[in-house]
């Protein structure tokens, strides 16, 4: 049967057309003859995200991501639509988390598997969403409280810097170059006294060796010296001690009370006025005689008789019978 040219360019056309709609929905990412699994999830952030990026169950890729698209109600988020061409079976429960794939190669999707008995997933369900924190992000959450604390330390050193350069002015820094040169002039004068004192070790080096052996010796001695001590009856010299304590407290004691001789001269007041009036009357007996010694003493070659005084020294002439 001969084909007219109408019927021809009809085929042609519709093939044309069908050709033209596989191309488009190919190159969307979409095969219309193939039996994938269309399923979405929703993110507030999808940042590295790429069309055709990776979906994976354990690290293997059973799909890519087929669109990126605001959602309907102007909130903001993101639907992303992915299809699946595995047959490997999983729960609607399962989770699609995004995840960073690499340092330079973006990011992509990985579904977390439920196997907990769930309705199978199929085109159209919505999973549910997480992200996975990357290297990228895991470093800014450690990088920026370090920058704060850099930012904070920076700003203490500025102030730090500025009050030295308030405190050392010009007098502040002359003083400490004197006292620089003060110090240098100060080692040099005690490595000189310390070589000074190298030196007298050195000569003295052999009177040094006798000291520390007379020293050595006398520290035997001492050492023999208490054994001896330690060997001594010492409990005995205690109990004499203890003794003659006891017999001078009970000296005291009695001195205290006025007993014996020098008990009584401490505390007998009578014997004291006596002592005192008897010191008092020698004291104008000596007056008397410094002033008076013909009254005491009298001396005469030729036997003459020696004259008399009264109580208040005046002289007494003898009267002639």
């Amino acid at each position: 049967m001969k084909l007219s040219k109408e019927i021809k360019t009809a085929v042609l056309v519709i093939s044309g057309i069908l050709l033209f709609v596989f191309i488009f929905y190919y190159l969307k990412g979409e095969n219309i003859l193939d039996n994938s699994k269309k399923i979405t999830a929703i993110y507030d952030n999808v940042e590295g995200l790429a069309p055709s990026a990776a979906v994976t169950i354990n690290g293997h890729r059973i799909g890519k991501v087929q669109s990126i698209e605001f959602t309907d109600d102007r909130s903001g988020k993101l639907s992303v639509s992915m299809l699946i061409d595995s047959d490997f079976e999983f729960s609607k429960n399962s989770k699609a988390q995004l995840y960073e794939a690499g340092l330079i190669g973006g990011k992509a999707i990985a579904i977390i598997p439920a196997f907990d008995g769930g309705t199978p997933i199929k085109s159209g369900d919505v999973l549910v969403s997480d992200i996975k924190p990357g290297l990228t992000d895991l470093v800014n959450q450690r990088l920026t409280p370090l920058q704060e604390k850099i930012e904070a330390m920076m700003v203490s050193a500025d102030s730090l810097l500025v009050n030295l350069n308030a405190v050392f002015d010009t007098k502040t820094k002359q003083s400490i170059k004197s006292s620089i040169v003060e110090l240098g002039a100060t080692i040099e004068s005690f490595k000189t006294t310390s070589e000074s004192l190298n030196g007298m070790l050195v000569d003295n080096k052999s009177a040094i060796g006798e000291t520390l052996t007379n020293f050595n010796t006398i520290s035997k001695d001492l050492t023999t010296l208490s054994s001896s001590l330690s060997a001594s009856d010492l409990e005995a010299i205690m109990a004499n001690l203890k003794s003659t304590i006891s017999n001078f407290d009970q000296l005291l004691s009695s001195i205290e009370k006025g007993e014996g001789t020098v008990g009584k001269l401490m505390k007998d007041e009578a014997i004291y006025n006596n002592l005192e009036g008897a010191t008092k009357q020698l004291e104008q007996l000596l007056e008397d005689m410094k002033l008076n010694p013909k009254r005491y003493v009298h001396f005469s070659l030729f036997g003459k008789k020696a004259k008399q005084y009264d109580a208040d020294g005046n002289e007494l002439k003898n009267k002639k019978d």
